[in-house]
């Protein structure tokens, strides 16, 4: 089987866990995986790509201290025709929609973004794409080429603990042209709100099922009551419940906390995206065929006016 290539993404100093996610799914595949590290005094990253990567391909240049996608689209091109890698992966992120369609179109190589699942047949991959909102999974059969490109959605793989002791390689960089027509400026982040739930232990996740805003003192008692934070879906926040900060999802916050205990909350991808790598999901709902279930492990099928106080007191009498 070919190489693999996997992009390593790195912003403002750290290196994404999505990239991680990506050498560890790699892994499983059956050939070389090979991390692709474009970056500028970055040995800490290349040296933590080894720990899960058969090889790592590190150009170090001030050119890549910030992403680029015309420098990366470039860069990536002339490594991959030289070193020849049947599958390139990248995360489905701002980086990786940026990028890899044009790389795609550069290189006449077959691309399937946002995937889910992924399993390979020889050198050829069969990649699992949702839609309608998760409800389909579609296994994806991709016409005979010598080289794909697959972007891959956040926690689709787990990051495993680093194992392998991956030979790091420092390449020249293949760009020697001046890309002034087009550069970084500046980061603009959001201002973090009373709480940053990207660093909450625990989270109680409100979705549409509270069907009113008046219920939303019932999940801020449990949440009380368990010593967490309150997370909503895009639904609550679109309905003015609760503040922008507090969005988990595609269009929101990626969180991974010890708890994520999500209280009326279907389960459709773009939320499930941003909370599926918490460690233990609890989900009340009342609909059975909730997606919600299919990534809990811990499921109640009931009305949450109902088992959310019951739940409440519990949580009170068992902490005396």
């Amino acid at each position: 089987m070919k190489d693999i290539f996997v992009l390593m993404e790195h912003r403002r100093g750290e290196l994404r866990e999505v990239s991680l996610e990506l050498l560890s799914g790699a892994a499983g595949l059956g050939g070389t995986v090979v991390a692709v590290l474009l970056g500028s005094g970055a040995d800490d990253f290349a040296a933590k790509a080894a720990g899960l990567a058969d090889k790592v391909l590190y150009v170090d240049d001030p050119m890549f201290e910030n992403y680029n996608a015309e420098a990366y689209q470039k860069a990536l091109s002339a490594l991959i025709k030289e070193h020849g890698p049947g599958l390139v992966l990248m995360g489905h992120t701002g980086h990786g929609v940026d990028l890899a369609p044009a790389l795609a179109v550069e290189l006449g190589a077959p691309l399937v973004t946002d995937i889910t699942g992924l399993e390979m047949d020889g050198d050829k991959p069969k990649p699992v794409r949702q839609y309608y909102g998760g409800k389909l999974d579609a296994h994806m059969v991709l016409k005979d080429a010598d080289l794909y490109i697959l972007t891959v959605r956040e926690a689709t793989f787990q990051a495993a603990e680093p194992s392998k002791s991956g030979e790091v390689v420092k390449v020249a960089n293949p760009v020697s042209e001046d890309i002034s027509y087009r550069k970084f400026v500046e980061y603009v982040e959001p201002e973090v709100g009373e709480v940053d739930i990207t660093q909450s232990a625990l989270l109680v996740g409100v979705g549409r099922g509270i069907r009113e805003d008046k219920n939303l003192p019932l999940l801020e008692e449990l949440a009380s009551a368990l010593g967490a934070d309150l997370a909503a879906s895009r639904a609550v926040v679109d309905a003015g419940w609760l503040p922008a900060d507090r969005q988990v999802g595609i269009s929101g916050k990626t969180v991974k906390p010890k708890l994520y205990l999500a209280v009326g909350i279907s389960g459709a991808f773009q939320h499930v995206t941003g909370m599926k790598g918490s460690e233990f999901i609890v989900a009340i709902n009342k609909d059975p065929d909730a997606p919600i279930f299919g990534i809990a492990q811990v499921g109640i099928v009931d009305d949450l006016l109902k088992v959310v106080p019951a739940l409440t007191e519990k949580i009170k009498e068992l902490k005396g």
